[in-house]
C-alpha cells in the first residue's frame, strides 16, 4: 500500500517545475499557482475523507475508488497544453488524491499493534516507492536525451496513472477498516477540540512554516540539480549514469537516506523525546538548504550530501509529527485528526510555499540570472527561526506509547 502510494506521487512531483515551465512554457507565477491549487485537496480531506473513514465508509474502499478515479485524471495532464486546463485539472485530482495521503497513515496505525516499533516498517515502503518512481523516470529521461528531454517529463504522468490504477485495485483487497462511533456526529469538529491543547497546538503552528520550506525544496531542487547534471564530465558524469537526469533521479539519494532513517526510528522513538527528534529535523532542513546555497563552494558531493538531509528532515519532523497527531487523539477521531495535520503539511504549506518558492525566484533573480545563493538562504533563515520557536513553545518530556 505505502509503495504504490508515494511512487504515485513521486512520479511526476519532482518534475513539475521544469516540466511546466521549460515544456509548457508557463510563467513563473502561473506555476506557482498550479502547485498552490493543487493543495486544495488536503484542505477539503478533513470534512470529507476524515468524516467518511471516522463516522461513515470503511477506509479500504474510500481508498480505492479514489485511486481509481485520481488515475483517470492525471493521465490527462500529460497532454493538456494550456494553463487553464491544466490549473483545474490539477484542481480536480487534488481532491481526489490529497485524502488518500492522511488515510494510508490511518489505515496503518489502526491495525498496527506497536506504533513506535511497527510504523516506521510499513512507511518505509512508501519511501521506496518514490525511489523506484524516480529513477525509472529519470532512466526514461536519460534515454529520451537526443530527443526531447522536457516532453519526456509528459511520460511521468501517465507512469502515475498506471500506478493509481493499480493502487486503486489493489485497496480492496486491504484488510477492513471500520468507521468508528464518537460522542460527536463530526469528527471534524471533535478533531479541532483536540488540536488546540499542547502539544498539538505548537506541533500544528509550526508545521505551517515548515511545511513552506518542505515545499520550497520540491519546487527548486529538481531545476537546480538539473543545471549541475549538465556539466557531464568526471563525477557529475558518473552520477548521472546511474540516477538519470532531469534532476529527479538525483532526488531520490534523499529518499534512500529516508529509508535509513526510518529503519532507525524504533530505536530513536525510543531513546530521544518527540522534542528532541523535531529539533533534529529542523537542523536537517536549515543544514540543507545552507549546502544548496553555497554549492559553487562546496561542491556536488556536499550539495549530495545536502539531498541525503531529506531524511533527518522528513523523518525526524514530519514523520514523527504523524506519529504524535495519533498518540495524542482518541481511535474515534484520528483519520479526521490525520487528515487536519495533512491539511498543514500538503493543504496550507503547499499553497502559501509555492507562492512563496515563486517569488523568491523573482526575488533572486537579477539580470536574468538566479542566484542559488539568495533563493535558498531564504528557508535556510526560516527554518533556524522555527528551531528556536520550538525549542521555546513546543513541551518537553516523553510521551509513553499508546495505542488505545
Amino acid at each position: 500500500m505505502m509503495f504504490l502510494q508515494y511512487a504515485i506521487w513521486g512520479a511526476w512531483l519532482p518534475l513539475l517545475w521544469p516540466f511546466l515551465i521549460g515544456h509548457r512554457g508557463m510563467t513563473p507565477a502561473e506555476v506557482g499557482n498550479i502547485f498552490a491549487i493543487g493543495a486544495v485537496g488536503a484542505i477539503v480531506a478533513p470534512f470529507i475523507a476524515g468524516q467518511v473513514a471516522d463516522r461513515w465508509f470503511s477506509t479500504e474502499k474510500f481508498l480505492g475508488m479514489s485511486h481509481l478515479l485520481g488515475a483517470v485524471l492525471i493521465w490527462q495532464l500529460a497532454n493538456i497544453e494550456s494553463y487553464s486546463g491544466f490549473l483545474w485539472f490539477s484542481l480536480g485530482y487534488s481532491i481526489i488524491y490529497s485524502p488518500t495521503l492522511s488515510l494510508t497513515n490511518s489505515l496503518a496505525f489502526h491495525h498496527l499493534p506497536d506504533r513506535d516499533r511497527d510504523f516506521g516498517r510499513v512507511r518505509v515502503w512508501g519511501t521506496v516507492g518514490w525511489i523506484a518512481a524516480g529513477i525509472a523516470v529519470g532512466q526514461w529521461l536519460s534515454l529520451q536525451h537526443s530527443l526531447d528531454v522536457d516532453a519526456g517529463r509528459a511520460d511521468a504522468f501517465r507512469l502515475s496513472a498506471v500506478l493509481g490504477a493499480t493502487m486503486g485495485l489493489f485497496c480492496f483487497f486491504l484488510p477492513h477498516t471500520p468507521p468508528s462511533k464518537g460522542e460527536q456526529a463530526s469528527a471534524t469538529a471533535e478533531a479541532l477540540g483536540t488540536i488546540k491543547k499542547q502539544p498539538l497546538l505548537t506541533l500544528f503552528m509550526l508545521a505551517v512554516p515548515v511545511s513552506c520550506i518542505h515545499q520550497f525544496y520540491f519546487v527548486h531542487t529538481s531545476e537546480f540539480l538539473s543545471g549541475i547534471q549538465e556539466q557531464a564530465k568526471g563525477f557529475v558524469e558518473l552520477v548521472n549514469k546511474v540516477f538519470g537526469i532531469g534532476g529527479g533521479g538525483l532526488m531520490t539519494i534523499g529518499q534512500m537516506s529516508e529509508i535509513v532513517v526510518l529503519a532507525f526510528m524504533p530505536l530513536f522513538a525510543k531513546a530521544f523525546t518527540r522534542k528532541q527528534l523535531l529539533a533534529v529535523g529542523l537542523l536537517a532542513y536549515a543544514g540543507r538548504m545552507a549546502l544548496f546555497a553555497y554549492a559553487d563552494v562546496v561542491g556536488l558531493p556536499w550539495v549530495l550530501a545536502g539531498v541525503a538531509l531529506h531524511g533527518l528532515c522528513f523523518g525526524c519532523f514530519i514523520f514523527v509529527a504523524f506519529m504524535i497527531v495519533d498518540e495524542e487523539t482518541t481511535v474515534d477521531i484520528r483519520a479526521s485528526a490525520q487528515s487536519l495535520f495533512n491539511l498543514v503539511i500538503v493543504g496550507i504549506g503547499i499553497i502559501v510555499g509555492s507562492k512563496i518558492a515563486s517569488s523568491a525566484a523573482t526575488w533572486a533573480t537579477s539580470d536574468d540570472q538566479l542566484s542559488y545563493r539568495d533563493l535558498f538562504s531564504y528557508p535556510m533563515r526560516a527554518s533556524l527561526v522555527c528551531l528556536a520557536l520550538l525549542l521555546f513553545f513546543y513541551p518537553g518530556g516523553r510521551k509513553e506509547t499508546q495505542n488505545a
